[in-house]
């Protein structure tokens, strides 16, 4: 009767394999358990722009899918603002534990770096990269009245015209790829900047600008209506909406701006657990085979869809020190 006593105390204590008591086994029982439990409740998506976008799109269409194999719901969250700065501090001081991820695009983990003095995050630190997804090219686009079918056409135009050449932002890719033309050629065209694609697209409709950069669905209508007409794409591969359109590369323009990519990006606080990152990264990737986020990347002009973390660790090993570098001969203040 006494052992048996002694046999279910243990029994409440630890565990008992032959005759030996293991102690401290339930608290190694509950940490298994805990871990294996990912999800047990809804996971919170923060996105750092606003709703309708590219970066809201992707984090809508793969959170569903998400959803649908994690059996728990996902919740997305816009908070844009501050060049992601907001959404990316929120999701960086955050509980490490899988439950509260960030979609964000490079400017906040990148290009922030040089934009501002200091940020209330460290992108090297803070953060785990799950999965990036390609932003897509973005075209080159002179309006009809500019006398260039390409590249060497439109430099020798400048030459001769004082040019001025519409930015989405004050160091955004648009920004960049004025700032690299004139350097590569020796010009001296103009930067307009804007806030956003919209205003941008609708004075080069106007003739208010005489080329501009930017996303593919955001400057469709420009093109469709022949109002401007797309002369060079970024990136080493010509892009399937517009095949007939050289890249920069093909036309001679070396840079490594021109070749870089612009992404966006799913992120988890730093210390999540090595098996939810690598649950993540895999149905990221097969999301990214689904007739819906098929027909996202049409719509927006986008070849690739997500690849997963190791994918991801290569592109910010190779291309954000060219990012970093291109944004700092912008000589643009720190705010």
């Amino acid at each position: 009767m006494k052992n048996d006593t002694t046999r279910r105390h243990l029994l409440r204590q630890g565990m008992v394999i032959g005759g030996a008591a293991i102690v401290g086994a339930p608290a190694l029982l509950s940490a298994s358990a805990h871990a294996q439990a990912w999800p047990s409740k809804p996971v919170r998506i923060v996105v750092s722009g606003p709703a309708g976008g590219l970066t809201d799109a992707f984090a809508r269409a793969y959170g569903e899918y998400i959803a649908q194999k994690i059996g728990q719901p996902v919740v997305v969250e816009n908070k844009a603002g501050a060049s992601g700065i907001i959404a990316a501090e929120m999701v960086g001081k955050s509980p490490a534990d899988g439950y509260t991820l960030l979609f964000t695009i490079a400017t906040t983990m990148v290009m922030n770096r040089v934009l501002f003095k200091s940020l209330p995050y460290d992108p090297d630190k803070d953060f785990v990269y799950i999965s990036y997804m390609d932003a897509g090219h973005l075209p080159f686009v002179v309006h009809r009245s500019v006398p260039a079918t390409n590249i060497k056409e439109f430099v020798a135009w400048a030459r001769n015209n004082k040019v001025s050449i519409g930015t989405y932002s004050a160091g955004s890719y648009s920004h960049i790829v004025v700032a690299e033309l004139n350097k590569a050629f020796g010009l001296n065209m103009e930067p307009v900047h804007y806030r956003g694609e919209a205003p941008m697209w609708q004075d080069l409709a106007g003739g208010a600008i005489h080329a501009a950069t930017g996303s593919y669905q955001a400057g469709a209508s420009v093109l469709s209506t022949g109002a401007g007409r797309a002369i060079a794409v970024p990136q080493t591969a010509r892009m399937k909406k517009l095949p007939d359109v050289a890249t920069f590369l093909e036309q001679g323009v070396t840079a490594k701006a021109f070749q870089i990519r612009g992404w966006v990006g799913l992120l988890a606080p730093a210390g999540v657990k090595a098996e939810i990152v690598e649950r993540l990264s895999a149905l990221m990737v097969e999301a990214g085979q689904t007739p819906r986020i098929r027909q996202i990347l049409d719509t927006f002009g986008i070849d690739n869809a997500a690849s997963g973390h190791q994918a991801f660790a290569q592109v910010l090993k190779e291309e954000s020190p060219v990012w970093i570098d291109v944004v700092k001969q912008l000589g643009i203040t720190p705010q």
